[in-house]
């Protein structure tokens, strides 16, 4: 699967994801596991705010891009890591071929069970998760602007039965975007949607 190919079907999938589905889904081209059965549906929670509810401040760019903390449960047997994937879907970049990526955080390890509140920035962590945004190695907060519509984030949670071979270095994040979501192919057991509006406050 070549780059652009790669990021369409990214922007398939997550641009389906504004709700929860009821049979969570693998991206397309995934499969479901190799064989193994209907995709789980993994429980994503934080305690920042309420699913579908508006995303404070401190979580946003005017909060100074501290990443929420998030937790999940219902996680199927023989996990080897985690992809977390947060993007605006109010938000198109590139033409329409893709969406403002917020967070893409992988390797986050199976025997995790949450992401902690402030993740430190840099590309690769010390227990081997990495993560990008559009803008460089570290969560970026929702920034709608203020008067128009709020804008609709989705932070999508993928259980993985394999680690990720793909740098957090070296590319243009979107490409690495497409690498990541195309490396997801066919290896993906579970899945949970959390979901937060934001609009920036009046000045």
């Amino acid at each position: 699967m070549n780059i652009l190919s790669a990021a369409l079907v990214s922007v398939i999938v997550l641009a389906q994801a504004t709700q929860p589905p009821a049979q969570p889904q693998a991206p397309r081209g995934g499969g479901q596991g190799r064989g193994r059965g209907a995709i789980a549906p993994i429980a994503l929670t934080t305690s920042a705010w309420v699913d579908g509810g508006s995303i404070p401040d401190k979580y946003a760019q005017p909060g100074h891009d501290v990443s929420p903390p998030f937790a999940w449960t219902n996680v199927p047997d023989n996990v080897a890591s985690f992809v977390l994937i947060a993007h605006d879907l109010d938000a198109p970049t590139g033409g329409g071929v893709d969406d403002y990526l917020h967070w893409l955080v992988w390797n986050i390890p199976g025997a995790d069970r949450a992401l902690p509140k402030g993740l430190p920035q840099g590309a690769a962590l010390p227990n081997g998760t990495r993560q990008i945004s559009t803008t460089g190695p570290n969560y970026r907060g929702p920034a709608a602007p203020a008067g128009g519509a709020p804008h609709h984030y989705v932070f999508e949670l993928f259980a993985l039965d394999t680690m990720l071979d793909v740098p957090a270095v070296g590319a243009p994040p979107a490409q690495t975007r497409a690498a990541v979501v195309a490396a997801m192919s066919g290896h993906v057991r579970g899945k949970g949607v959390y979901t937060g509006t934001y609009r920036r406050p009046n000045p």
